[in-house]
């Protein structure tokens, strides 16, 4: 009994130090002056583009939502939110309902009680191809029948180099990869774009609101500026 417990402490002791890691590196990357013109960069593109995929009545589950630009934003029933960087609470509007769950443990918020999960700049962060299934598993079960599962990142197609310039970045993917390894735990493809947003918001490209929705406006300028994919995918009903 000793030895067991002994190894939970050690497995408490190592989960606070990942999770006080991961608050650091998000820290030093999205410093405090630049969160405001993030969180409007997202209002513009909730508001204009990822409300379509969302009803009014809808069940919202964000996963690994960092700090909470997507959730803060779209409209509808209910706002869940999971994450375990423990400096994600402090970011998030008084209406969401934040778990402290890692993403393989997200079934645990309520079998099929969700009615769109969404993803962004996520799954690149996952050790393998191996914790990509596990994943896609635990959204299959939290999603209710003939739900969505949102899923933006960047494309590896388009970043064969810069797409490893984030020190967390461990898994490859593209637009298609992704589609087929959907495909393989049951999902439906309802649509792909292999080119959406630009990689970055930390880029060069200008990031003002109102140049964010002109780009939306402009979706010929996509193939030319986008790096990230963006796919929507349902659960059978």
């Amino acid at each position: 009994m000793q030895g067991n417990e002994r190894s939970k402490q050690g497995k408490d002791a190592g989960a606070a130090l990942e999770e006080e890691a991961l608050a650091q590196l998000y820290r030093e990357r999205f410093q405090e002056g630049f969160l405001p013109r993030k969180r409007d960069i997202w209002r513009v593109l909730c508001q204009h583009f990822f409300q379509r995929y969302v009803a009014a009545s809808d069940t919202v589950l964000d996963v690994a939502c960092g700090y909470g630009e997507f959730i803060n934003s779209i409209r509808c029933g209910r706002k869940l939110a999971a994450d375990i960087n423990p400096d994600t609470a402090q970011h998030l509007d008084a209406g969401v309902e934040l778990h402290a769950v890692a993403a393989d443990r997200i079934a645990s918020i309520g079998q099929e009680s969700v009615d769109v999960v969404f993803t962004s700049n996520f799954l690149e962060h996952l050790e393998n191809k191996a914790a990509l299934d596990q994943f896609l598993q635990q959204v299959m079960q939290v999603l209710k029948p003939g739900g969505r599962y949102l899923i933006l990142g960047p494309n590896l197609r388009y970043l064969p180099g810069a797409y490893w310039d984030f020190y967390d970045h461990h898994l490859g993917l593209t637009d298609q990869s992704l589609a087929e390894a959907l495909q393989l735990q049951g999902f439906t493809i309802e649509s792909k774009r292999a080119k959406f947003l630009p990689y970055t918001t930390q880029g060069k490209l200008p990031t003002h609101p109102l140049l964010v929705r002109l780009y939306l406006l402009l979706p010929m300028t996509w193939p030319l500026l986008g790096k990230q994919f963006f796919v929507v995918a349902r659960k059978p009903d």
